[in-house]
């Protein structure tokens, strides 16, 4: 029995074939495709397409099986192609997501009026920074930041408090926030004071700077309990969320949203670049 079996319905099988066996394993934790079991609807919808595999005999199942088969052991190169191809295509929706929330979600970042913002309030470029006061990372960046805000003065910083890094760290975030609320002029130094602690971050130790800032710690304590502080909390996780923020610290320069400590250098590039010079 001969089949005439089109070229395109092959090759849909092939591509599904690949997707399925190999779009749906483990990914790796610095891996930010996620697999296809796991992706949401747009990831999917393209393989969706592919149904004709249902709409064939079972004979011609076996043919057309056969002929992948045969195929890949004879160009076993092709899964590895396949696989590449399937998470460039990927990184670039997640890119292309991230770069619609940089332009729907703009004022939240830039504006939010309970956000602290620090440089030169009035500066021309703002870098927005997502960070938590236990990161090691952001404590190795603080002093390339500090560089850059001296050497130029016409910088809006932005501080997105973030505390990825368990209790601790939400505590220092509330009240960081709290210290803002109650007197805005206090937040860098404390934020400064905060950032080079290489001592654990507890409680106690955060209320010593509160205090050594100039502030009541009673009235810290009170304020960093509000609902205000902890609904904006969750407010910048889902910020970092719609951005592909997973981990601190990371930075929103202009229309590039960098993930990871970066040199003064790259820093300086790309407050450039937002000048647009």
């Amino acid at each position: 029995m001969v089949f005439h079996i089109r070229p395109w319905r092959v090759f849909r099988l092939l591509t599904a074939s690949l997707a399925i066996a190999f779009g749906a394993g483990p990914v790796l934790a610095q891996d930010k495709t996620p697999s296809l079991a796991q992706s949401p609807a747009q990831f999917q919808a393209p393989l969706q397409s592919t149904a004709p595999v249902n709409s064939l005999s079972l004979a011609e199942k076996k043919v057309i099986e056969g002929i992948v088969r045969e195929y890949i052991l004879k160009n076993p190169e092709v899964i590895a192609e396949a696989i590449q191809s399937l998470r460039e295509r990927n990184q670039q929706q997640a890119r292309e997501r991230v770069r619609k929330a940089l332009v729907s979600r703009r004022s939240e970042l830039l504006n939010d009026p309970l956000t602290p913002v620090g440089g030169n309030p009035q500066g021309d470029v703002t870098i927005v920074e997502f960070f938590d006061y236990r990161c090691g990372y952001c404590k190795r960046v603080f002093s390339t930041v500090q560089k850059l805000l001296n050497t130029d003065g016409n910088i809006r910083y932005v501080f997105k408090e973030f505390p990825i890094l368990g209790p601790d760290s939400v505590t220092a975030a509330k009240v960081a926030l709290a210290v803002w609320k109650i007197d805005k002029r206090k937040y860098e130094p404390f934020h400064k004071a905060m950032m080079p602690t290489k001592a654990a971050l507890t409680e106690s130790r955060v209320m010593k700077m509160v205090a050594g800032v100039g502030l009541d710690v009673k009235a810290v304590k009170k304020a960093m309990l509000g609902r205000d502080i902890a609904a904006l909390i969750e407010k910048n996780f889902a910020l970092a969320q719609a951005l592909d923020i997973t981990g601190t610290p990371a930075f929103v320069i202009g229309d590039e949203v960098v993930r990871g400590a970066i040199d003064l250098a790259a820093l300086k590039q790309l407050v450039s670049q937002a000048r647009g010079s």
